[in-house]
């Protein structure tokens, strides 16, 4: 998909939730912090002519350092996040550098998207379409989190999801099956 495709897929998640085209470029956070990453993300695995690399990846470094002290989202240009992409509110979001997000994914206020394990057991999550993480739940450690999955708010997921469940807890727990969808 073209970087404005993935663009207008984004803005198209935040249009489908009732918001506004000048609301949505000036003043939803989440927004900003996506069509950042999707900028840098494009630089960062399409430029590969060395001067201009450097420059425009120095450039995009504090592009996304100042829409990061702005709106407290962290997304770094080598994550990789499917289309339709979703930041419900702003604040304190963090995302790994190696993390894989699907299609269709929505991210709600304080989540954290990153790595844990010792040795062998170190990783990062693979988030499939579709899911919803709830308000300040912890997703870490080299675990598969399946399509159409609710992580529940304040939840720490440190253990693989299957499709359609929906967990919550510290540590997770699967409460039910019904999955994401209504949610997303």
């Amino acid at each position: 998909m073209s970087l404005f495709r993935l663009i207008r897929s984004d803005f198209m998640r935040y249009r489908s939730y009732g918001g506004h085209v000048v609301g949505i470029v000036f003043f939803t956070q989440g927004f900003w912090a996506s069509t950042q990453y999707r900028i840098a993300h494009y630089i960062h695995t399409r430029v590969t002519l060395q001067p201009f690399r450097i420059v425009l990846r120095l450039w995009m470094l504090f592009w996304q350092k100042s829409v990061e002290i702005l709106t407290g989202i962290s997304i770094p240009a080598a994550a990789r996040i499917g289309h339709g992409f979703y930041i419900g509110h702003f604040g304190t979001i963090i995302i790994h550098p190696d993390v894989v997000i699907g299609n269709n994914c929505n991210i709600a206020q304080g989540v954290t998207i990153g790595v844990s394990g010792v040795e062998g057991r170190r990783g990062v999550p693979v988030i499939g379409d579709r899911v919803f993480l709830g308000a300040n739940s912890v997703i870490a450690g080299p675990i598969t989190v399946g399509n159409d999955v609710l992580v529940g708010a304040c939840s720490l997921v440190n253990k693989s999801v299957a499709e359609n469940a929906v967990v919550q807890g510290v540590p997770a727990a699967v409460l039910s099956n019904r999955g994401s969808n209504g949610y997303i």
